[in-house]
């Protein structure tokens, strides 16, 4: 079911954006040759900890046939396209696709948001492949307007990043957030325009484009966690948790995003949220 979140609901969920905000930032500027992903997962949990919050992704399961995710944030690097498990034993190098995928909750409330990086010097194809998946993500979030339909969203993204040469992952997606990580809707990087369900004020979706070089078949590695393209073709993946207003898409895990002064006219004060 589709739940509505009221301004003081989402005023919670841009908390825990801030909290993933900074890890994300942290990570990433940490994500130099020969460190490890464990190393990144441990700043990470640093963070959280520090802010009061808690994890979502730490001993997350989904069913009961896979293991508990073992880690703070996941760590995908080159191949993989979501849910790189990090590692104390997984060194970077020079030249590596890393994306880091974080998630935090703040009074009961999450958010979710993911990054892709490139590792010491990148190749242009590499620069290439991360440029058009952030802007994939740009688009799909332009398209998150209340009136228009899921499609229009897959569409964006799905229409752009073939029309660049790439292939979309499309058994994997973003979702709707709030309450839980993982709510209704689904939300497909592909689709038709104009199809799909309705996008209402007050929804809050986390949209996520991944992205392969290659193929967009993916297939789960032996740990039931690490998802890798089926060709071995480079992977990003970029995601932003986002609510939807009649003003337009408003960005919860973006330190820049004007979230606050949104959020405090729906509250009926100018102030900030306190950082």
């Amino acid at each position: 079911m589709v739940t509505i979140k009221s301004a003081a609901e989402v005023a919670k969920m841009r908390e825990a954006g801030k909290v993933v905000a900074e890890i994300l930032a942290a990570t990433s500027a940490a994500a130099k040759p020969g460190v490890t992903t464990g190393e990144l997962d441990r700043i990470a949990r640093e963070i959280i900890e520090r802010r009061g919050a808690a994890s979502n992704f730490l001993d997350y399961q989904p069913s009961p046939h896979v293991n508990p995710y073992p880690g703070t944030i996941c760590t995908s690097v080159n191949s993989e396209v979501v849910h790189g498990i990090p590692s104390a034993r997984r060194k970077l190098k020079d030249g590596d696709v890393l994306a880091i995928d974080a998630g935090a909750i703040v009074d009961g409330w999450h958010a979710d948001a993911a990054i892709t990086v490139a590792v010491g010097t990148p190749s242009e194809k590499v620069t290439r492949l991360i440029a058009v998946t952030r802007e994939a993500l740009r688009r799909a979030i332009a398209a998150a307007r209340v009136g228009a339909r899921l499609g229009d969203i897959g569409h964006a993204v799905q229409s752009y990043v073939e029309g660049e040469g790439y292939g979309v992952v499309r058994h994997y997606g973003g979702h709707g957030i709030g309450r839980a990580m993982h709510e209704d809707p689904h939300v497909p990087n592909l689709g038709t325009p104009d199809r799909g369900a309705p996008i209402r004020e007050g929804m809050c979706l986390a949209l996520e484009p991944m992205v392969n070089v290659g193929r967009p078949e993916t297939r789960v590695l032996a740990d039931g966690w690490t998802v890798v393209s089926e060709d071995s073709s480079l992977s990003a993946h970029f995601e932003h948790t986002i609510w939807c207003t009649s003003e337009g898409p408003v960005v919860l895990t973006d330190p820049g995003s004007g979230a606050d002064e949104r959020i405090g006219r729906e509250l009926g004060t100018l102030r900030r949220v306190p950082a």
